[in-house]
């Protein structure tokens, strides 16, 4: 057992590097004792983060979940796998010597590792009650950095990685990602959010899947050297929204959401489709124009229970008309929507992007047949549209696919602001969403229409095959 490692520890773990060099103990070794430093027992969550190859990956988790020790490892199994150059990057120094120096510390020590320590202050045989500068594995060097040194201090070197102990300022992360540009570095962060909504939510958890970001959210039962007792303990002696982050790992939703359908507890179940295969009889599209601001366009089909899916979506700025219409034709034809009950903000009528015809004249002549009559009352398009998520009666009528991430985004960062209005920022899919929820309350009245054939599947027809098996 590593000392002090109470409550969170590494994984059963071996990894092998082709630099490797042999020194006392062949560098697969040292890595395959250092990992089964705990014997039997696994966090499984851990093993998953090592596991991931993505150049910017973070742990969102509770206290006591071992993120800590993930970041640690990962510090050290990289400095000994092969030569490399990374930082450790604390908000304080006493953060720095408290915990992340510690774990480092311990990991070396648990399993006699070779190395050397420079110190900023204190002495190095004891290093551990000293603030450690860096630390030299071989050819390897893990310096220590923390928030309080300023932006300047994280100028003007080159690295293989870093590692973010905690959330930092976004500067520092800025600067700290610059450093990691000509070796095509890695970043990675092990925290608790406890701060609520702050720019890591939006810059990082809003954008997983995206820029080779990836999340990884573990809570208290993810670590299996937790006691319960002591877990059941800490749930008596906090608040649920305070477990919110320091059990769970999830941020604060705060006051003012206005789609809480879509918050960290509703997600998993709000983002889907229904439990069985759909057959289409009313399908549309909608459009929210724009230029320099994003030209939003989403995909719906309404099937015999008069249930509305998002089926697919674009959020882009800097198009023509011409340009939109194209892809709208393009990716109508991929996912085998038809190209028609088109609507389009009213304002559409007006707009012109620079050409002597207005954007809704313009979008008809390249084959749109665009629609601008929608009624554009926000506070009555809002009702409408948690109505069809979540009735009174509790039923559901409006799905959205997993892979319409940019709607998803907006759905999540969507807040009541001043004089009980939603904040207007970064809104677009969810206007083209209200647009076509108010029309379809009135069109989907009409006669249904009969399905287009086809004589073969469509890329969404196998989606949608492909989500039904994984919902049964």
């Amino acid at each position: 057992m590593c000392p002090g490692s109470l409550g969170s520890r590494p994984l059963d773990l071996s990894c092998t590097g082709k630099n490797a060099k042999k020194t006392t103990m062949t560098t697969r070794k040292r890595l395959k004792k250092m990992g089964n430093i705990m014997g039997k027992k696994v966090h499984y969550k851990q093993k998953a983060f090592h596991g991931d190859k993505s150049r910017n990956r973070w742990i969102f988790g509770g206290n006591r979940t071992g993120k800590t020790w993930a970041g640690a490892f990962e510090a050290v199994s990289r400095a000994i796998k092969k030569p490399c150059e990374g930082w450790v990057v604390s908000l304080s120094t006493q953060v720095q010597r408290d915990v992340a120096q510690r774990k480092v510390l311990e990991l070396l020590k648990a399993k006699g590792i070779d190395y050397e320590c420079v110190m900023l202050s204190g002495k190095v045989k004891f290093a551990e009650r000293g603030v450690i500068d860096f630390i030299t594995i071989g050819k390897s060097r893990i310096g220590f950095k923390n928030c309080e040194q300023g932006r300047e201090k994280f100028q003007g070197t080159s690295l293989d990685w870093v590692w973010f102990d905690e959330e930092p300022p976004e500067e520092i992360y800025e600067e700290c990602l610059i450093r990691t540009l000509d070796k095509k570095g890695d970043v990675w962060g092990t925290m608790t959010p406890l701060k609520g909504r702050t720019w890591v939510y939006n810059r990082i958890f809003m954008n997983a899947g995206q820029d080779g970001i990836s999340v990884h959210q573990w809570e208290w039962s993810d670590n299996p050297f937790l006691d319960k007792d002591e877990i059941a303990l800490m749930e008596r002696n906090y608040s649920t929204d305070t477990l919110e982050s320091r059990k769970f790992g999830r941020f604060m939703e705060g006051l003012g959401m206005v789609f809480t359908e879509f918050g960290e507890e509703n997600i998993e179940k709000n983002v889907s489709v229904s439990s069985k295969l759909q057959t289409f009889v009313y399908t549309g599209i909608s459009i929210d124009p724009g230029y320099q601001n994003p030209t939003a366009v989403l995909w719906f089909g309404i099937d015999g229970d008069g249930s509305i899916f998002v089926i697919d979506e674009f959020k882009e700025s800097n198009h023509s008309v011409e340009q939109i219409a194209e892809m709208i034709n393009q990716k109508s034809k991929e996912i085998g929507v038809p190209v028609r009950n088109v609507f389009i903000d009213s304002a559409a009528t007006a707009q012109t992007f620079g050409a002597p015809e207005s954007v809704a004249s313009q979008f008809r002549a390249y084959g749109i047949d665009v629609d601008p009559r929608v009624d554009k009352n926000v506070f009555e398009g809002i009702h409408r549209v948690k109505g069809l998520f979540r009735s009174n009666s509790g039923v559901r009528k409006l799905f959205v696919f997993a892979h319409c991430v940019r709607l998803i985004q907006e759905l999540r960062g969507y807040f009541w602001g001043d004089n009980n209005r939603p904040v207007k920022k970064d809104d677009h899919c969810l206007d083209a969403l209200r647009y076509f929820c108010m029309a379809s309350a009135e069109d989907t009245k009409h006669e249904p229409q009969s399905p287009v054939a086809k004589s073969k599947p469509t890329i969404f027809d196998k989606h949608k095959r492909s989500l039904f098996n994984e919902n049964n």
